[in-house]
């Protein structure tokens, strides 16, 4: 009987094994921050911040959680998202989605141009309404419906607060009241409510989206509170001795789901550090695995702090990809192409394969510069652009901020390197050409970025190369991570292709 009992709990074990699969953390890479998450039947859609970048608030597609396809952009027209002004301090902060009743919302906050808006959708890859205004500000805001209400919550005031708004018009139509400040942490925001078993649970951020970034949550039998904090708080930090040695830190901003199987799920932000406390390729989104038992709290994790590879029971097996994408410009750019600032529109022209640029100021003016990029995704990657530079500079650029940039251009017949920090501008190299079309090389491997150029059909030698930490937060600041792009200064220029590739 025992032996039959012990062979019983290894088949069973051994079967609970086999079901597990492992995927890989993040599972939206590069500058994807602040993550807020939805299902609508069997679909999941997924929205991040896009601060001083438009197109806004970009919307990936899943069905398992893992794989997330980019759809879209919420926020595509100028009427929708003014970012006049805007740096990778300010524009479009944490957005939520939720998905009710046949309609999705999407509410974000505009830093700088505006303050706290909502818009709507019946297609998710479609058209967005034009904002509804709201009157509570603070960041971070989301949604809740019950009994027929809608509630918002944000963070005015160091703290959380709760209304009654009127998702038609944005009207609010109760007063704003206070419904708690967090466990002491700082800069108590990202809270989303959710309602579970006959509670009411806010989910918040705490410690600044930095190293001492975490997750901490509360109760309530009421939506107005008093809300208990749970005696287990953080639910999810790496900023611990679990933690502190994993190359993912500044884990928060969460944001749970359920799964059609009845499983929970966290989505959330953290950074990869590259070459010590340094992370330039921003704030990404993080998958995780949750418990929640009926009556007790949410368990992210295991309450094991997170890492690149994860073990859970997945809603269907993962096949991880490398990117290579080759852009030719004889057909609209796709939906991962971004500007800074709202475009000039006439300074773009496509015509013939070729995408014709005309300067408007300079990217360390941030004043809608002359720029089309794509997030990094990939530490280790390979970019290459052909470009013919009939007046000015043209040429890539690595942009992390309007004064933390390496720019690889042509100019006079060389090919330059300079590198823009702060209030420090220096050469990194230049190789003499003699023409005025090239075809330029940024390789990366997460610790250096390496430029090359080539005319002529001739081999690619080398320009110059420059640390990646010069471009991380830590050194250049911001909220963003790094796009790579091509731009112009002072003239024209033509660009025939644009080619990314991870490695």
């Amino acid at each position: 009987m025992k032996r039959h009992l012990f062979f019983g709990l290894l088949i069973a074990a051994f079967m609970q094994s086999a079901q597990a699969q492992t995927y890989r953390n993040p599972v939206i890479a590069g500058y994807h921050p602040d993550p807020s998450v939805c299902r609508a039947d069997s679909d999941f859609y997924l929205v991040n911040s896009s601060f001083q970048y438009f197109p806004g608030v970009p919307i990936y597609h899943s069905k398992d959680l893992v794989n997330w396809e980019l759809v879209g952009n919420v926020l595509d027209r100028e009427s929708q998202l003014p970012l006049k002004g805007a740096s990778s301090w300010l524009g479009i902060y944490a957005p939520t989605i939720r998905y009710h009743e046949g309609t999705f919302y999407m509410i974000t906050t505009n830093v700088g141009n505006g303050g706290n808006f909502l818009v709507t959708t019946k297609d998710p890859r479609g058209a967005w309404s034009e904002p509804k205004w709201l009157k509570q500000q603070g960041i971070d805001p989301s949604l809740f419906w019950e009994n027929g209400k809608c509630y918002m919550v944000s963070n005015p005031d160091d703290g959380i607060w709760l209304c009654e708004i009127d998702t038609e018009s944005g009207e609010q139509l109760s007063e704003s009241r206070l419904i708690w400040r967090g466990t002491g942490g700082r800069y108590p925001e990202g809270p989303h409510l959710y309602k579970k078993d006959g509670y009411y649970y806010l989910l918040i951020s705490e410690g600044g989206t930095e190293l001492a970034h975490k997750l901490t949550i509360a109760r309530s039998r009421h939506i107005e509170g008093p809300y208990e904090s749970n005696p287990a708080n953080p639910i999810l930090t790496n900023c611990n001795q679990k933690g502190q040695g994993k190359q993912i830190q500044g884990t928060g901003h969460g944001d749970f789901v359920q799964a059609p199987d009845g499983s929970w799920w966290l989505v959330l932000l953290a950074y990869r550090n590259f070459g010590g406390s340094y992370h330039h390729l921003g704030r990404e989104t993080y998958l995780a695995p949750v418990e929640w038992p009926e009556g007790e709290w949410p368990v992210v994790n295991g309450g094991e702090p997170i890492d690149t590879l994860m073990t859970a029971h997945l809603l269907s097996a993962f096949v991880p990809e490398k990117k290579a994408v080759h852009t030719t410009f004889d057909k609209p750019l796709g939906h991962e192409w971004v500007y800074l600032q709202n475009p000039i529109v006439g300074n773009y022209e496509t015509k013939n394969g070729t995408l014709m640029m005309k300067s408007h100021g300079t990217l360390d003016e941030n004043n809608q510069p002359t720029f089309v990029g794509r997030r990094q995704e990939c530490h280790n990657i390979i970019v290459e652009t052909e470009v013919n530079v009939r007046q000015g500079r043209g040429g890539l650029t690595v942009y992390q901020i309007n004064d933390g940039h390496i720019d690889c251009f042509m100019e006079g017949g060389e090919v330059k390197l300079k590198c823009r920090l702060k209030s420090l501008s220096a050469d990194c190299g230049s190789v003499k050409i003699g023409s005025d079309k090239v075809r330029l090389r940024i390789e990366s491997d997460g610790l250096m970025y390496r430029f090359f150029c080539s005319a002529q059909g001739k081999a690619f030698q080398p320009v110059g190369e420059v640390n990646c930490s010069l471009m991380s937060t830590e050194v250049a600041g911001g909220f963003t991570g790094v796009t790579i792009g091509m731009f112009v200064e002072n003239g024209t220029a033509d660009f025939s292709s644009f080619d990314y590739t991870e490695k």
